[in-house]
């Protein structure tokens, strides 16, 4: 064709009057990552897929998002911990107890009375561990988180979990007899120690959580191993048929 040269014109070279515009697309905005791994996206986690109505969810080898509620002494802990070392995938278990005492200096116990510091302090925890548990969850490990989650407080309570972590966390509450809750509050030393007043208290608040529609695990009789596979159990059952929260 007349004018064709055979070669493209060297970068920043005028153009010619007449000759098409080239249209110049913009180098692709880099990952979002930190070294190699990538940090969570900005859409929150969804549920598992369902197996078919035949088969069983094996939930040992997929990776879940899993909040395990109840009160102080339930055991949530214990449970979490040895859950997640006994998964045959990578697990991470995240305690909004410790998140919250990672403030140090100015730290507000809630024990001194529930007010707007200490609020404040909880809803802050949640975040941190919401954006942490989709941070693991990004890059293929699954995560339990603990937290003593009141039926009667949505504001702090479920709501939240699912504002930071997504629809696809799995919800399942612990809670033993309160006589069982009393003897292990009576084992814990320090600001995790609380008076047998403050327990019988926030046990008989749970209780709101029979009839909510979440899967209740009464572990007076069960030692932690047993606990943790029938959270399985439970977690296969919720994934099949996902409770309403």
């Amino acid at each position: 064709a007349p004018g064709f040269t055979g070669a493209p014109a060297p970068p920043g070279a005028p153009v010619p009057p007449g000759a098409p515009q080239v249209p110049h697309h913009a180098p692709p905005p880099p990952r979002d990552t930190t070294g190699h791994v990538p940090l969570p996206p900005g859409d929150t986690v969804g549920m598992p897929s369902a197996p078919p109505a035949a088969g069983t969810y094996d939930t040992t080898t997929t990776t879940l998002a899993v909040l395990l509620i109840g009160p102080a002494g339930a055991g949530k802990t214990s449970v979490a911990k040895y859950w997640a070392d006994h998964r045959r995938v990578p697990t991470a278990h995240i305690s909004l107890d410790d998140v919250r005492e990672w403030v140090r200096s100015g730290f507000a116990d809630p024990q001194s009375g529930w007010n707007d510091s200490s609020e404040a302090q909880y809803r802050l925890a949640r975040r941190t561990c919401g954006f942490a548990a989709r941070n693991f969850l990004a890059n293929g490990i699954s995560c339990i988180l603990d937290d003593a989650v009141f039926p009667d407080r949505p504001v702090v309570g479920l709501g939240g979990w699912k504002r930071h972590v997504g629809p696809g966390l799995l919800p399942v509450v612990l809670l033993p007899g309160l006589e069982i809750v009393l003897e292990r509050n009576a084992e814990r030393t320090g600001n995790r120690r609380l008076t047998d007043e403050e327990v019988a208290r926030i046990h008989g608040r749970m209780a709101g959580w029979y009839g909510s529609g979440l899967p209740i695990i009464d572990n007076s009789q069960l030692d932690v191993p047993s606990t943790a596979r029938l959270l399985d159990d439970v977690l296969s059952r919720s994934i099949a048929s996902p409770p309403q929260w």
